[in-house]
């Protein structure tokens, strides 16, 4: 079918219709299934595709399509990351990248070559299987807003290695397969050919860029300034492929010229649309390489070379990582990120198939192994920070955070170990700085575990009391004393360490308060059932301090705002949460305080135990304020104090509180204790 647009025919806008119009399908259908949208675009091309029903076929214009699609993410990329901040990684790019895509090389042929592959076959493989894919990768890191975290710098770092290596790999080829001529002048003509491109990017961003972006927004032309953007992308990719470099690797490089600009903001939210559309073009064409009935008839060999690779590169990432001084957990989040076969290998493959170095077959295994990363690759990413933190938890792990401990001396051992009724908090951000300056200032003792070794090198060069571990870990809290601890804050972002974290302190000392911040509302819920006395979430406590803020502007009284606050509160999370009252203000007035004392005998819940082992005390908000024991009052209580039959409890709380916990401990303790109330 031939679509006519004037006198000019357009025979591929069938396929243009009938590739997004499936997309639109399936992709409806994935979210509803909550299922990445990447893995859309795969099963759309790999369903619809000529190896399956045949309704898309795959084409020269479409693989144009797709390589624009490309060439717009690099540049995106690009605009994000100025070249300050790319120097900045220059130790990431260089020595990270070096050892992954080395080490994934030499690890991949000595399997390869146990396998039966000629040893030049065996080191192609290991070319093919060192790239990531960088439109997969750096699209979810974007997505998440992880472009600022270590593990998205390093991400980055190592990808954009991978996209400048891939073209000595190329030029290696003929090599590998003993058709080329002279080595060393076709790498020394590479080098200097990117080191002009560096020239030009610089020239460019520092004098040309700027100004010209200047003049052409002082025309207020939307349509001018897009257009002037889109010249400059494919200006600069164009001229890099002139010179044997590829059309990614140039879009990368015009970004960062227009990202040290003051319009590159601007840029970004002009292209972002035109990016999506030309990315569903190359995502679809990967799907329509896969041929389904290839692998059904070698289901078992693929899975396996495909868990083989996820394997290999995981390690390899993780041992990179860790060559680079951060975390280990830092090193396996990077390596459930960058374990899939990337798109530029499928452009290294037909080099090498023209070659002679992978035969047809090869191929197909290659593609299926690759297809199958590609799409478990949005599933690990999510899950990326779970799996490292369960993975913490063993025996490496702990070894770690062991040896940490160990070669960092400036903690004060001492003064941690005999801390008592404290204050524990949970990671050295924004907020647990906060929590540790106003505990410092308020002359309450405290302690900060972390997970960031810069952090806790910082911190310890300040002389806070400060300890390297993973907080879920039982060993690191009792070495924080949570038994003897009165309050803890959980100040991490990651919601799904936090639920372990309260768990395991919940676990190990029912008495503590732990106060945890949490993204939304739905997240505090969680953290409720894990254990926590008190969960705040940042944006309904932003809502609030906003409407609160509004009603003072129109000079509404600050009693009236306050009971405003409490109605929004309580018919907020009574809606979400059974135990909402946790959520009041907790706003004591002292004159509203009363105290009860209770008698323990030997049928007594609490007779014979730790105040760190009595729920009902923290469930309640009720505090023991001190122990009759043989006609002495005892007021130094912790988590460790034994509360035996025969003792007279005293405790404190408001009227309401200590109402619901008098009912609680008449049925658990029996009607007959209600006698011994006083």
């Amino acid at each position: 079918m031939i679509f006519l647009a004037g006198d000019v025919q357009i025979p591929f806008l069938n396929q243009i219709v009938v590739i997004l119009g499936l997309s639109i399908l399936v992709i409806y259908l994935f979210q509803r299934l909550k299922l990445p949208v990447i893995l859309g675009f795969l099963a759309t091309g790999m369903i619809f595709g000529p190896h399956a029903v045949g309704l898309a076929r795959a084409g020269e214009e479409i693989e144009v399509l797709s390589e624009i699609g490309v060439v717009l993410l690099l540049f995106i990329i690009g605009l994000e990351f100025s070249i300050k901040s790319l120097m900045s990684i220059k130790r990431i790019v260089l020595l990270g990248g070096l050892l992954q895509v080395g080490l994934t090389i030499v690890g991949t042929a000595g399997v390869a070559i146990l396998l039966g592959l000629e040893p030049n076959a065996a080191v192609f493989m290991g070319f093919l299987f060192a790239l990531s894919s960088t439109a997969i990768v750096l699209k979810m890191i974007q997505e998440k807003g992880l472009m600022k975290t270590p593990q998205g710098r390093i991400a980055l770092g190592i990808l954009i290695f991978q996209d400048i290596i891939v073209v000595p790999m190329m030029l290696l080829t003929p090599i590998l397969s003993g058709a080329a001529d002279n080595v060393l002048l076709d790498l020394g003509i590479l080098a200097v050919k990117f080191l002009l491109v560096i020239l030009m990017v610089f020239f460019l961003a520092r004098y040309l860029v700027p100004r010209l972006l200047h003049e052409i927004a002082r025309t207020r032309s939307r349509e001018l300034f897009l257009i002037t953007i889109i010249v400059i992308c494919f200006a600069v990719a164009y001229v890099t492929s002139l010179m044997g470099l590829s059309l990614a690797l140039g879009a990368f490089m015009a970004g960062l010229c227009i990202s040290e600009s003051e319009y590159s903001h601007q840029a970004t939210g002009l292209i972002i649309p035109f990016r999506e559309i030309f990315t569903s073009f190359f995502f679809v064409s990967i799907g329509m390489l896969f041929d389904l009935s290839f692998l059904l008839e070698h289901f078992l060999p693929i899975l396996g070379l495909a868990v083989g690779v996820f394997v290999l590169k995981f390690l390899v990432l993780a041992v990179s990582v860790k060559f680079l001084q951060y975390p280990l957990k830092t090193g396996f989040v990077v390596g459930l990120t960058l374990f899939q076969v990337g798109e530029f290998a499928f452009i290294l493959a037909t080099v090498g198939m023209t070659n002679g170095l992978l035969a047809e077959e090869m191929y197909q295994y290659f593609l299926a192994v690759s297809i199958i990363t590609m799409a478990a690759t949005p599933f690990t990413m999510s899950y990326a920070e779970r799996i490292a933190g369960k993975m913490m938890r063993s025996p490496i792990g702990k070894l770690e955070v062991d040896n940490a401990n160990e070669n960092m001396a400036a903690y004060d051992e001492s003064y941690i170990g005999s801390l008592k009724s404290h204050l524990i908090i949970v990671g050295y951000g924004v907020n647990g700085r906060n929590t540790a300056l106003t505990a410092k200032q308020a002359n309450i003792p405290y302690v900060i575990v972390d997970m960031n070794p810069d952090s806790v090198k910082e911190a310890r060069s300040k002389g806070e009391p400060i300890l390297y571990g993973d907080a879920s870990n039982d060993h690191i809290l009792d070495q924080l004393n949570v038994h003897k601890a009165r309050v803890a804050v959980v100040a991490i972002s990651d919601h799904d360490e936090a639920v372990t974290i309260i768990s395991n302190m919940r676990i190990l000392c029912k008495s503590i308060h732990i106060i945890a911040r949490c993204a939304t509302v739905a997240q505090s819920e969680e953290l409720l059932h894990a254990g926590a006395s008190e969960a705040v979430s940042e944006k309904f406590e932003t809502s609030v301090e906003v409407f609160a803020r509004t009603l003072n502007q129109f000079l509404v009284e600050t009693a009236s705002i306050d009971k405003y606050i409490e109605t929004v509160r309580d018919a907020t999370f009574h809606e979400v949460h059974s135990n909402f009252h946790v959520y009041k203000r907790n706003g004591i007035d002292f004159a509203d305080i009363s105290s009860i004392s209770i008698q323990l005998d030997a049928s007594c819940p609490f007779s014979e135990k730790h105040l760190c082992e009595a729920p009902l005390l923290g469930e309640h908000r009720v505090r023991v304020g001190g122990i009759i024991r043989d006609g002495k009052y005892i007021n130094e209580l912790d988590g460790d104090t034994m509360m035996h039959s025969g003792d007279q409890v005293i405790l404190f709380g408001a009227e309401t509180d200590l109402k619901n916990f008098r009912e609680e401990w008449r049925e658990r303790a029996g009607s007959q204790r209600s006698q011994s109330f006083a």
